[in-house]
This record gives structure tokens, C-alpha cells and sequence, in this order.
């Protein structure tokens, strides 16, 4: 195998792009070609997937309450207490890395901000905001000079890096992210600066608000681990910042997206770190930093880590809440087409997966159960996400009235009403979800009162919501892909 891929790589990176789309296409329409060759197979099928589902649903739901206790305890430690426990604590210091192109300087400040009120001093805060060159520099400049008048003297450093597109890079998070590294490296990082094995760098968004405990936790995390040059660090990031400024349908996709990311928080044999994550200046170093030719990153480098240390590489949660901004723009109709592409755009992570299994096969000394449960893990979560949206809601409804002589056999009619109560007692485990996601939702004014109540009943634009914003935009990303309509990166509107 190693043999074929190093001789026909193109050939190979062809036929691996090509694969997320025909595995989801073939799956997508198997049961309305299936369901008249060999109909038994097809109910079994999608019987066997729906009892998958309670699964993930109780999955889920026990993971999501494993967490919030998790949260709720970190949120009131003193962190700093145990940090200061460490004879070379004074030496750890933060890097955080924040790009941001045409953002509002409300949106910056409110980031910053949080920074400034960590308990962790500031003195081992370094902020670099990664600007693009781009923009143009009587946009760029009296934004540079507010925040340095406002924050200049908050931090160790406030840095700022402009970004110019070189020759083989893309527009996105990952070229300008590798850029500021690196520049930051040659600036801070060296004999009398910051010491390289005492560097620790987080990947931000300009919209990410962090908890006033999250860099004390965290170089507590990094100080306490012996393997902490083979560690990631993931926060639970929750679209919360604007939730209830949003459309009711959007409000429940960037709801069940928060939902996911704090369930995956209690299960670190599957956790891959994403949007906001943190790691040690050394193994990004090492790794290589961000592709600069690409537009998914955070899983990216990911895998650039493990395929280069190449045993023992995880990621660790970090039990506090991260709040970011859901997807919003002036109109309601604008604030459905910019969730829809910045969902769009999070699938086509699927893009990175034709490197994943290349270097799988052509990266050596590799633990084999290492590598194989996290490429599995990836590839399940690229590949079924178009997929998973047909088979819950659609099931063998479309399929029967195809073949409706099986709609009348004992087996046609049985699975169906198995099904349909299995779905509805996963029902239970999304209430509980629920219950937990309260916790960390901001508080309605008064004057929202009616919004409020309703808010139970948003959940009946599940089916709807799951089409338009998880279906769609997933089939969209992997057709893309496969046809070789590569997609262009966008940056997320912020108002």
C-alpha cells in the first residue's frame, strides 16, 4: 500500500477525495434502490441504525451531565492556588493567537477583555492578533491603535502580525495562524525570552469569550503533565455569546452543536480538539505549525502531531465553558444563508481526510491501535454526517411507499414501529441534554418573557433545522469535494 500511494500519489489524492462523497451519496439512496432488490436487508439496516442511535443519544445526554459536574466544579476552583504549587510556574507563559480580518471592534474588545480578567497574571499573557494584509491599512491601522491604547499595557505583549498570502497558501485561519507563530516564535521565544519548553500557545477565534479561570487551568494541566509536549487541551465551546439574538431555527443548531461539544468533553478516546484548543509552542514546532494550504486546521494539526511524535499523542479536556458567537448577520434571511455556509465549511473538514489516509499508511513506528481508533473516529464523523439526517427521520417511510407490497409484510410493518419507539424514548435523553444546556445559556431579560416560554417548543424545528443545517450543507461539502469544486474560505460575518 505504501508502495502504490508514494507512486501514484495524485492518482491516489484523487480517489480519496472522491471516496466522502460516493461513500455518502450510495448510502444516502441505498434504501430506495435496496428496497426493492432485497428489502429484508434494508429494514435490518435502518433498524440496526436506529438502535445505533438511542446509543449515541444516551451516549450524549450521560457524557453532557459527566461534563456540566465536571464544569461546575472547575468554574469555582482556585486554580491559581495549585499553580502556584510548582516551583517554575512564573516561567509557563500563554500565547494566544487570534486572527481577525474585518471584525467590529466590539467583538475584539469583548475578547480581549476576558483575557485581561484572568485570574492567571498577565505578565505570562502574550495576545497576537493575526491581521491579513489584505485589509486595507486605514481599516487596519485605527483598529491596531485603539486596542493598543485600551489593552497595550494589559498583557506581557500585545502583538500584531499582517499576514501577506505567499505563493501555495490559501486564504483562512491556517495560513494566518502559521504566520503569526512563527513570527511570534523569532520575536519571544529564545535564549533571555520565553524558554520553548515553558511555551504554551491556544488557537482562538476574535469572537471566543474564555472563563476568568481558563489560563490558570490550563497551565495548571500543562505544569502537572509529564507528557505535556504530547498534549492538546480542549475547552467546551458553547455558540452562546448571541444565541438569543438569533432565528429560532438557527437557535437550534447552534443549541445541539453546543450540546455535542460538551458531551465530547468526558470521552477523551474520542475527543479531537476544534475551534478553540490549546498545545505546547514546542509540539506545534515540531509538528510543523498550521498547512498553510489549507482551510481546515484544528484537526489538521492534529494528526500533523501524532503522524510526527507518532505515539501518545492526546487531547486533554479542559473542563470550563468557552463562549463564541453563533452565526449572525444584519437580516434574518442573511443569518440562515451564513449558517449555512460556516456549517458548509465545518464539514468540509472532510477535505483533510485524503492526507489522514495517505500518511496512515506511509507514516511508520506508529502504535497500530493508535492510529487506527483515531483515523476510525474521524472518518465516522466526516463520512456519516450527511448521512445520519435520512436515516433518523426518513427511515423506511420514503422506502415502503417505493415497495408498498413490503409495507404489508409482518417485517414492513414491524421495524418501522420499532422504530418510531426507539427514536421516541431517545426523546428522554435529548430532555435531559436540555436540562444540563440550561445551565450555560445566558439568562433572558423580562422583557423576553414570551421568548422564553416558546423556547421548549423550538425543538418541533428538529427535522427541519437537521435538513437545512446538517444534511445539506454536509452532502454540499462532501459533492464539493468529490467533483474537485474545492471550496473557498469565507470569514464568518460578525455584527
Amino acid at each position: 500500500m505504501r508502495k502504490i500511494i508514494e507512486e501514484n500519489d495524485k492518482l491516489v489524492t484523487r480517489l480519496l477525495e472522491i471516496l466522502p462523497g460516493f461513500f455518502s451519496w450510495n448510502l444516502i439512496l441505498f434504501p430506495y434502490w435496496g428496497i426493492l432488490v432485497f428489502p429484508d436487508v434494508v429494514a435490518y439496516f435502518i433498524l440496526i441504525f436506529n438502535l445505533y442511535w438511542f446509543y449515541q443519544s444516551f451516549h450524549v445526554a450521560t457524557s453532557a451531565v459527566l461534563s456540566h459536574i465536571r464544569i461546575q466544579a472547575a468554574m469555582k476552583y482556585d486554580w491559581m492556588s495549585d499553580v502556584r504549587g510548582f516551583p517554575d510556574w512564573e516561567k509557563a507563559h500563554n500565547f494566544i493567537i487570534i486572527p481577525t480580518v474585518n471584525e467590529p471592534m466590539h467583538i475584539l474588545e469583548r475578547t480581549l477583555n476576558a483575557i485581561a480578567n484572568q485570574t492567571l497574571p498577565a505578565k505570562q499573557i502574550t495576545v497576537i492578533l493575526a491581521m491579513e494584509a489584505k485589509v486595507p491599512k486605514e481599516v487596519r491601522a485605527p483598529k491596531v491603535e485603539a486596542l493598543r491604547k485600551q489593552f497595550g499595557k494589559k498583557f506581557a505583549n500585545l502583538f500584531v502580525t499582517e499576514h501577506t498570502l505567499a505563493e501555495g497558501e490559501i486564504i483562512g485561519k491556517s495560513s494566518n495562524e502559521r504566520y503569526a507563530a512563527i513570527e511570534a516564535r523569532k520575536k519571544f521565544i529564545g535564549p533571555g525570552k520565553v524558554n520553548l519548553n515553558y511555551a504554551i500557545v491556544t488557537s482562538a477565534d476574535c469572537d471566543h469569550k474564555f472563563h476568568s479561570n481558563h489560563f490558570a487551568c490550563l497551565t495548571f494541566k500543562f505544569l502537572d503533565n509529564p507528557e505535556r509536549y504530547k498534549h492538546f487541551w480542549q475547552p467546551a465551546v458553547l455558540f452562546y455569546n448571541n444565541i438569543w439574538e438569533l432565528p429560532m431555527i438557527t437557535r437550534v443548531v447552534n443549541t445541539f452543536a453546543s450540546i455535542w461539544n460538551l458531551s465530547t468533553l468526558s470521552r477523551p478516546d474520542k475527543l479531537i480538539n476544534g475551534q478553540n484548543y490549546s498545545l505546547s509552542f514546542k509540539l506545534l514546532h515540531e509538528a510543523g505549525y498550521w498547512d498553510p494550504d489549507k482551510i481546515p486546521e484544528d484537526w489538521g494539526i492534529f494528526f500533523k502531531a501524532l503522524y510526527t511524535v507518532k505515539n501518545g499523542v492526546e487531547v486533554e479536556p479542559l473542563y470550563l465553558p468557552l463562549y463564541a458567537d453563533s452565526a449572525q448577520s444584519t437580516t434574518t434571511w442573511k443569518t440562515l444563508k451564513l449558517n449555512y455556509e460556516q456549517l458548509r465549511r465545518w464539514a468540509y473538514g472532510v477535505s483533510d481526510t485524503p492526507w489522514m489516509i495517505k500518511n496512515y499508511f506511509l507514516k511508520r513506528n506508529i502504535p497500530f491501535w493508535e492510529k487506527t481508533t483515531r483515523m476510525y473516529h474521524a472518518l465516522w464523523a466526516h463520512f456519516m454526517w450527511p448521512v445520519n439526517w435520512f436515516f433518523i427521520t426518513i427511515g423506511l417511510t420514503l422506502p415502503t411507499l417505493i415497495n408498498p407490497a413490503f409495507g404489508r409484510t409482518a417485517l414492513g410493518y414491524m421495524v418501522p414501529k420499532i422504530s418510531s419507539f426507539v427514536l421516541t424514548v431517545s426523546l428522554l435523553f435529548l430532555l435531559v441534554s436540555l436540562i444540563v444546556d440550561y445551565f450555560y445559556k445566558p439568562k433572558l431579560e423580562k422583557n423576553h418573557l414570551l421568548r422564553f416560554l416558546t423556547t421548549p417548543f423550538e425543538f418541533i424545528l428538529m427535522p427541519v433545522a437537521g435538513f437545512f443545517f446538517s444534511a445539506l450543507p454536509g452532502i454540499d461539502a462532501h459533492t464539493r469535494l468529490m467533483l474537485g469544486k474545492y471550496l473557498e474560505y469565507k470569514v464568518t460575518e460578525k455584527v
